[in-house]
């Protein structure tokens, strides 16, 4: 079986990129990851990639003259990888047009909600706001628009009584953790295309 080739991009410390590593460990997993990168230097997530033996890199985008540069570089880097995919995987950074095309039905997210539900920052609390009975995560490809891509696959948790931000945000990130790994298991498999 030839594996995959996977790019993950991150900002802090990289939990879903760490169950996506772990994933791939299995003799049957239909993807590898190959190289992580950053745009922060400082991010855990590109030390626990080391410790696994996977190149990693790290852009800062204040250093370039503009976004299209700073993805250019971003573009040269995944491509020097040879990556079949790339996974997003809390990278904080809103992607340009021209990027996002590049890769367009080969880069995948996780968001912290039922998608098309809260796009965007804070789900956890905006959920409890609305007084919502379940709320969830979804792996879903990347478009141009904010987390408008087409689903991929859902995994749902309900909301309990006493809930807050922070007990929403680990029992969704459980589920993230599941559910990261088996999208892109059915992505590398070809078993789901844009």
């Amino acid at each position: 079986m030839s594996r995959k080739k996977v790019g993950v991009l991150i900002s802090g410390r990289g939990s879903n990129m760490s169950a996506l590593i772990e994933a791939s460990k299995a003799p049957d997993y239909p993807a590898e990851i190959v190289g992580v990168l950053s745009n922060k230097a400082a991010a855990p997530g590109l030390l626990t990639a080391q410790e696994h033996g996977i190149a990693t890199a790290s852009l800062a985008q204040s250093k370039f003259p503009s976004r299209e540069m700073f993805e250019d570089t971003m573009t040269q880097i995944l491509e020097s990888w040879e990556v079949d995919y790339v996974c997003l995987a809390g990278f904080m950074r809103i992607l340009g047009e021209d990027f996002v095309l590049r890769w367009q039905g080969r880069m995948v997210n996780i968001h912290p909600s039922l998608l098309p539900l809260y796009k965007g920052l804070d789900t956890h609390a905006r959920v409890l706001a609305a007084g919502d009975a379940e709320h969830g995560c979804t792996v879903h490809f990347v478009t141009p628009g904010l987390d408008e891509g087409p689903t991929i696959l859902q995994a749902r948790v309900p909301v309990l009584p006493g809930d807050t931000p922070e007990t929403l945000t680990a029992r969704v990130l459980v589920e993230e953790h599941k559910l990261y790994p088996l999208a892109l298991a059915m992505l590398a498999r070809g078993e789901v295309s844009l």
